[in-house]
């Protein structure tokens, strides 16, 4: 076992950690919706308003603070006037993007804002620049937010919510460079111009604009649209990046049958996005100070679970997932600065999935653990914290993070080497710690958990002493340590 040093100093904040970094995505993608987190007023799955009752606690559980939706790719196909009034009355579509299935537009705008009020989390809306107008953007913003007299807010009366829903968050466009058009970023930077000129602030409520940013390390992406949008016209655009083993998606590999060589591939290529955000966040620089990163699709990729729906994207979710997640969310923490919110892809039953169901059965995944292990990071200060380190597999095996709050300090450690544990003795400057709670998430590295045997990983309590310097701590391989001091 290694002997490591640590420290922190309480007394040197960075930056604020947005509750927003730990935010989920929920496209109308396989059963992300539609018999995931959506099964109908008439199911006898208890539900409230045809969301699931059982989904709505976990969520709570991890406080989850923002969720994104529709898309993704669909939210460029998406039209929402489609999703509003008599159920029985709404028009089908055809989703082209995920298995050419037919949609009953069953869940839509009503659906989406009352789940998030009962949540208690932001919604963030994702609109149609790809397919839809000028327009029909300005609508959907009026018919939400506006609290006057108007067609659009008689309208939303109408259909049985008379008090506006707030809105903050609104991405204009997805992907653009991509599946919402295949746009080159002068004409998209021009379009967003454009569109989020008529998305107006009605009745008190703000909206925090966010354009469609690069894929991966498209630099000359950024650089352009930066030019072209400027600070006054967005307060920040996205990053998409997705964790790939061999980096290919033309090979993305099994979510539970792989080889040590290829988990570290993964938490190699989980890594990168920390060179991707500072890349990005350096040109960004050159245009303006106050711009922000949105990485509002991360997380793993691999091949869909023998027998499904190859367009509905089904994978399990190992310790694998669990450390990726952890190796993350340390590194969004210590970009701060930088990155505002961060959604990973996605929330239910679709690639790194906090919750998987069937039926009436609901599995906590081991990523869904790390985000309740995490969970008071969010609104706190991150404070300087360093830690000795040593290589596994030619890269640094621990990473962490420390941030400063009203519950106290939160310290996380993620181990991701697969057979050499540390002892961590961590000093402390600026903050004097009497109590002390730590939980470990750590199993063999294959393991999941499904509809059988449910959580055979877990949380569980964790030794941690206090010390006149500070704490001390086992840190096992394959493993993920949260610490609460006050």
């Amino acid at each position: 076992m290694k002997k490591l040093c640590a420290a922190v100093n309480a007394a040197d904040k960075r930056s604020h950690i947005n509750r927003e970094i730990y935010g989920n995505f929920s496209e109308h993608l396989g059963r992300c919706i539609y018999n995931g987190i959506y099964v109908g007023e008439n199911s006898s799955i208890p539900n409230t308003a045809g969301v699931r009752n059982d989904i709505i606690e976990a969520f709570k559980e991890i406080r989850l603070p923002v969720l994104r939706w529709p898309g993704g790719c669909f939210a460029d196909e998406y039209h929402w006037r489609d999703g509003i009034g008599d159920k029985e009355k709404r028009p089908k579509m055809v989703n082209t993007h995920w298995g050419g299935v037919t949609e009953d537009n069953s869940f839509g705008t009503h659906e989406f804002f009352n789940m998030c009020e009962e949540i208690g989390c932001e919604p963030y809306l994702s609109a149609n620049v790809g397919s839809g107008t000028v327009e029909e953007m300005a609508d959907w913003i009026e018919y939400i937010t506006f609290d006057g007299v108007s067609p659009l807010a008689d309208e939303r009366r109408k259909n049985g919510r008379e008090k506006p829903w707030k809105l903050k968050y609104l991405g204009i466009g997805n992907e653009n460079w991509g599946c919402g058009g295949n746009m080159r970023p002068e004409y998209y930077a021009d379009l967003y111009r454009r569109y989020q000129t008529y998305c107006r602030n009605f009745s008190g409520n703000e909206l925090y604009k966010i354009a469609s940013g690069p894929n991966v390390d498209d630099y000359h992406w950024t650089d352009t649209i930066m030019g072209i949008i400027g600070d006054w016209h967005a307060k920040a655009i996205s990053l998409h990046y997705y964790t790939i083993p061999s980096g290919d998606f033309a090979h993305k590999g099994s979510a539970v049958d792989f080889t040590d060589e290829v988990y570290y591939q993964t938490i190699s290529q989980a890594r990168r996005i920390e060179r991707l955000i500072d890349k990005h966040a350096a040109i960004m620089k050159k245009y303006s100070d106050n711009m922000k990163l949105a990485v509002d699709e991360w997380g793993c990729w691999f091949d869909v679970e023998e027998g499904t729906n190859p367009g509905f994207l089904y994978q399990q979710n190992t310790m694998r997932d669990a450390m990726v997640a952890a190796v993350s969310l340390n590194i969004f923490n210590s970009r701060s600065d930088v990155v505002s919110m961060a959604n990973i892809a996605q929330a239910v039953n679709v690639l790194q999935a906090v919750i998987l169901t069937e039926g009436e059965k609901l599995v906590k995944t081991p990523t869904y653990h790390i985000f309740d292990m995490y969970k008071t990071h969010q609104d706190s200060e991150l404070v300087y914290s360093f830690t000795e380190n040593f290589e596994t597999n030619g890269m640094p095996a621990v990473s962490q993070s420390v941030s400063v709050g009203k519950e106290g300090m939160t310290l996380t450690f993620a181990n991701a080497s697969l057979d050499e544990g540390a002892h961590i003795d961590c000093s402390i400057l600026g903050f004097k710690a009497q109590n002390a709670e730590a939980r470990i998430l750590t199993g063999e590295v294959h393991t999941f958990n499904d509809f059988a045997d449910g959580d055979r990983i877990a949380p569980s309590a964790h030794a941690v002493d206090i010390t006149d310097s500070g704490i001390s701590f086992e840190l096992p391989p394959c493993s993920v340590v949260s610490i609460l001091l006050s």
